[in-house]
């Protein structure tokens, strides 16, 4: 009779242990049966958002930027974003400041780059050469860094990418519509 208690015994330990390692295999079974890779990120690798704004929003966007990059620069400019890019400024002309407005048609370029290509210019009542008075301002005005302007080619390129914003993000072109009121912009937000 003993081996019968012992035999009895054995076997419900074998299905006690049995029972515990299915529970534990089933367990550890991902729940739609493959393995679950984990994302490696490298140091130096670039998450994406689409964002997708309108003139108003822009407007704001740049005139804040202008405020913090070039508040210490002498000369005073605004730029306004309606259905094309107009900057204002003022231009010194022997002791009196002219009022200045260009007008501008934005393009997005491939890379990501935003191309202003110039379309009007009134100084005052004058009329002054468009390449004479963009240089004047690509000297006489503190620029933010990544904006360079072309004076023989009548045209001003934003590199996105080189603007200073917070936290290294960079940011990239993607449409500029005036017309339609698209405009659209990749933010590339760092992963460290």
């Amino acid at each position: 009779m003993r081996n019968k208690w012992k035999i009895a015994f054995f076997i419900l330990l074998g299905v006690v242990l049995a029972a515990v390692v299915t529970l534990l295999i089933l367990a550890m079974i991902p729940p739609d049966g493959k393995k679950q890779e984990q994302t490696k990120v490298k140091d130096g690798d670039m998450v994406s958002f689409l964002i997708r704004t309108n003139r108003e929003d822009v407007n704001k966007l740049i005139n804040h930027y202008l405020e913090k990059e070039v508040a210490d620069s002498p000369v005073n400019y605004q730029v306004r974003v309606g259905d094309e890019v107009e900057l204002y400024g003022t231009v010194p002309f022997f002791s009196q400041e002219l009022n200045m407005k260009l007008t501008f048609v934005p393009e997005a370029l491939d890379n990501g780059d935003l191309l202003l290509k110039q379309k009007s210019i009134s100084v005052g009542q004058l009329r002054l050469p468009v390449p004479y008075v963009l240089d004047f301002i690509r000297k006489s005005y503190k620029l933010p860094k990544g904006v360079e302007i072309w004076p023989n080619e009548r045209q001003v390129v934003v590199h996105m990418q080189q603007l200073k914003l917070k936290s290294d993000v960079k940011l990239k072109a993607n449409s500029f519509d005036l017309e339609k009121d698209d405009i659209s912009f990749t933010l590339l937000v760092p992963v460290k």
